[in-house]
């Protein structure tokens, strides 16, 4: 069968240049990204309550939450948060093989059997389900040096021009603005002035109500015999400040209390718990991440042409930045590989040209190559695998491999020819039949080392299976580029060498074969050298030494493995460094922006830092708060810098040591994207006995301070804190049933003027936004301030809501966090790389000394730690 390929030349190269042909094909086609997306399928599930603190929305709205979600289908684990801010967040975890659309149906299932249960203000506001696309490909800032620009404008500019135009954009997943600031109709409510009047903020939400309606009268004329229709047509909801302003609470023989009277009207922000800036000017981030299997370089290019557009339009002082662009780190890192694929071809060329010592006899594996790594595209596309740095590894590996079959042949046909063959032809036909099966054994056994890989499940399975399969289908290919085009063009290239004397050389070719004289003078010694000493093991009272050095080198191995360090990935220069505050719990925004942009300035020397970027409120481990702060820092592309993201973290921690009234945590941004931010290991430690929460943060501070004296931890940390100040209410129940008042009129009350309550919507530049009550700042920024606020008794007079409750100093957490339905507590654990330790070390670490952990609290690890436990490292 295979004399056919040698006797039709064409026919051999038809098939390669087909190969060839497909792999340009699916080359073209093929996404391209860092690695591939190994970030399990993750569903999440956002609520609010207004004005509740951590331990009501845990009790009221996640508990309920995730009892329903608990076990859904491909589940592997779930996490949740409830803040003082009144949010609450589950975040469910899938095997990797779960369908992420699927998931987020199922979810959505199970939280609609939970509506029930949830406050009917968090059912208002709604409950989200959406799936957790991967981590951001792009995050770009919006910022205006335009001193008449505040937040509130530039993120509702964005939120109205920028944001709708890329997420029409092919392969966005979503796109997102960090912030709070989204226009909201706000209704600054005077308690004093209410009181005067005996207006309670219960009448002015269902008055609110009342007024701020969309209405359908019908239509005048429908089935009779007029000649015309008339439909009727109501205002519908109040677009305006001074219409709101209108709105009537009271009217009595001809006089009118109008909403202005009690309270001041604006278009304001929904939230105000967040302030950011870019480079010191007002600023927002927009986040955008990319849906599975779509090319991350050609979405990144079609959302920057997309914003070039639309950046002609922009108002005076507007400015783009890009804080984080993955085609930076993704463009060097492929090139880098790329050249190295090239490097090797050229190496194995030399290589292979030296020890066949003729161009023609090269050339022949030389073409084998590119028809075999070209080709292995093509299976890639089918596979649904993207070009990555683990397939462009593979490839580079495959190079040395693939040219292996052809050289047997070349070699083979050679032997033949020194033989006596009387053409190349005939020496290739000969060939073929004695080693045409060797060939395919060898491809078979090799193919099948890398293919049973492609079986391994999880996260280590995504890394594996792109790799060996990749590896196995070069293999493959240059198997059949040897059965087909090596033998054809053996028959058309090689000649039997004619001897010395009858062939004059040029003097080039005589330095060449000087040079390959020498060479072979040369390896002739080393193999007889290498004959003598296989000889000389070969005796059988010499046999005793193969085996101990088989035994010794196992040794070294072994032990080897014992002192490199292990790891899931290694961590990389991602060209980012992030540096989270923490200040003492209870602090105000104001002196948390303060410490924010102080920390700022702490880079202004430092040439290698392009941008900064600012954001006070938000904490990316312990989520918002107005004690916490995150700085972002954009280094310059890595040509331009002598000097490592490490470095300019180690930089930044010499700086801050020396500034008090603050925590902070520096680090660069993590290799693997979608598996958190901090690189190190990541745990929850859990609390299975239900006890105080108080107990299970001293034990975990317990366990934190010994991790902390061992050599192979560099830092154990936790953000959680219980001891943020806070005040308890205890309502005097008989004295409210006594002035004919409920619980409700009372704490609805406080929800109202200082939680804020969310009442109707208002539709303002194409887009809905929200109507919220709440008190002037001015009215609660401090308990006397309570003495303003009254309630409507049973006899209609106003009694001051203070008469109903005492006020006592506690202390509490910010957060709650559970994992898979117990309290837990997020720790961050640091390794002691500069000791040549790594998150392996620490791994083991941590299991022996979790040993002397009370009896019910243990822990469980999350994250890229969890990958890595799993995966066997």
């Amino acid at each position: 069968m295979l004399k056919i390929f040698i006797e039709r030349p064409v026919l051999s190269t038809v098939i390669s240049i087909l190969i060839v042909v497909l792999g340009i094909l699916g080359l073209s086609t093929l996404p391209v990204e860092q690695y591939p997306n190994i970030a399990p399928p993750t569903v999440r599930v956002w609520a609010n309550y207004s004005g509740a603190n951590a331990d009501v929305v845990m009790n009221s709205v996640v508990i309920p939450l995730e009892e329903q979600i608990n076990g859904v289908e491909g589940m592997t684990y779930m996490t949740s948060t409830a803040s003082n801010s009144g949010s609450a967040s589950i975040t469910i975890y899938f095997e990797q093989e779960v369908d992420p659309d699927m998931a987020t149906v199922n979810v959505q299932n199970r939280v609609n059997q939970a509506t029930s249960l949830l406050p009917a203000e968090v059912t208002m506001a709604g409950v989200t389900v959406q799936k957790q696309q991967t981590d951001n490909v792009l995050r770009i800032s919006v910022s205006s040096t335009n001193p008449e620009h505040d937040q509130q404008f530039i993120q509702n500019y964005v939120d109205i021009n920028v944001l709708p135009q890329i997420k029409r954009i092919s392969g966005v997943g979503d796109a997102s603005v960090m912030g709070a600031r989204t226009y909201s109709m706000r209704i600054w409510l005077k308690p004093d002035v209410m009181a005067s009047y005996g207006i309670t903020p219960q009448e002015v939400r269902q008055l609110l109500s009342d007024q701020n309606v969309e209405a359908a009268p019908g239509e005048l004329g429908q089935n009779s015999d007029q000649t015309f229709q008339y439909p009727l047509k109501y205002t519908g909801r109040l677009k305006t400040v001074e219409e709101f302003g209108n709105i009537v609470l009271r009217s009595s023989n001809g006089h009118i209390l109008r909403l202005s009277d009690v309270a001041d009207v604006e278009l304001g922000s929904m939230n105000y718990s967040v302030l950011s800036t870019t480079d010191g000017a007002p600023a927002v981030s927009i986040s955008v991440s990319q849906t599975s299997n779509s090319n991350a370089q050609e979405l990144i290019n079609r959302v920057k042409t997309e914003l070039n557009d639309v950046s002609k339009n922009f108002p005076p002082g507007f400015k783009l930045t890009y804080m984080s662009d993955a085609n930076e780190f993704l463009d060097a890192s492929i090139h880098k590989v790329v050249t190295t694929l090239l490097e090797a071809f050229v190496l194995v060329f030399l290589v292979v040209l030296i020890f066949l010592q003729s161009f023609r006899s090269t050339l022949i594996p030389a073409i084998a190559i590119p028809v075999a790594i070209i080709g292995s595209f093509f299976v890639l596309q089918l596979l649904g695998f993207s070009i990555n740095l683990l397939t462009l590894f593979a490839l580079v590996l495959a190079i040395g491999i693939v040219v292996d079959d052809a050289i047997v042949v070349v070699e083979a046909v050679h032997a033949q020819l020194e033989k006596g063959a009387k053409n190349a032809k005939e020496a290739t036909i000969e060939t073929m039949k004695e080693i045409a099966p060797a060939i395919v054994s060898i491809t078979l056994v090799m193919a099948s080392v890398f293919i049973p890989v492609s079986f391994i499940g999880g996260t280590s399975g995504v890394f594996y299976k792109q790799f060996g399969l990749t590896l196995a289908t070069a293999i493959i290919i240059s198997a059949i580029n040897a059965l087909t085009l090596s033998p054809a063009l053996s028959a058309l290239f090689l000649r039997p060498e004619p001897p010395e004397s009858q062939t004059a050389r040029p003097a080039k070719n005589n330095l060449i074969k000087r040079f390959f004289k020498f060479f072979n003078t040369y390896f002739d010694k080393l193999t007889v050298q290498y004959e003598k000493t296989l000889r000389f093991l070969g005796k059988k009272k010499h046999r005793w030494i193969t085996v101990a050095m088989i035994v010794v080198f196992s040794l070294i191995l072994f032990g080897l493995m014992r002192l490199i360090p292990t790891g899931f990935v290694p961590q990389e220069d991602s060209g980012e460094v992030i540096l989270m505050i923490t200040l003492p719990p209870g602090s105000s925004l104001e002196r948390s922006d303060s410490i924010v942009h102080q920390v700022a300035s702490l880079s202004e020397s430092i040439p290698e830092v392009q941008n900064v970027a600012t954001i006070s409120g938000i904490n990316f481990m312990s989520g918002l708060g107005s004690s916490y702060g995150t700085v972002m820092y954009k280094l310059t592309p890595w040509g331009e810098r002598k000097r490592t993201a490490s470095d300019i973290v180690s930089v930044l921690k010499q700086r801050t040591d020396s500034l008090i009234g603050a925590e902070f945590m520096i680090f660069s941004a993590p290799t693997l994207r979608g598996f958190g931010l901090a690189s190190g290991v990541d745990l929850k430690m859990q609390d299975k006995t239900g006890g105080n929460i108080t107990d299970f943060y001293a034990v975990t501070q317990k366990f934190l301070q010994e991790l902390q004296q061992q050599d192979e931890i560099l830092m154990a940390s936790t953000t959680f804190n219980p001891n943020f100040p806070q005040k308890q209410l205890d309502v005097n129940v008989p004295k409210v049933m006594e002035a004919g008042l409920s619980m409700n009129d009372v704490l609805s009350t406080l929800q109202i003027y200082i939680g804020s309550l969310y009442t109707s919507n208002i539709t303002l530049f194409g887009k809905s936004y929200r109507v919220i009550l709440q008190t002037s700042p001015e009215y609660r920024s401090k308990m006397d301030d309570l003495n303003s606020y009254y309630v409507r008794t049973a006899s209609g007079e106003m009694s001051p809501i203070t008469e109903y409750f005492t006020v006592t100093d506690v202390t509490g957490p910010q957060t709650i966090s559970r994992y898979n339905l117990y309290t837990s507590m997020d720790v961050t654990i640091i390794p002691n790389t500069a000791g040549g330790y790594s998150t392996g070390d620490v791994i083991n670490k941590v299991n022996e000394l979790s040993e002397g952990l009370a009896e019910g609290y243990t822990y469980e690890y999350s994250g890229m730690t969890r990958e890595e436990v799993q995966s066997g490292n």
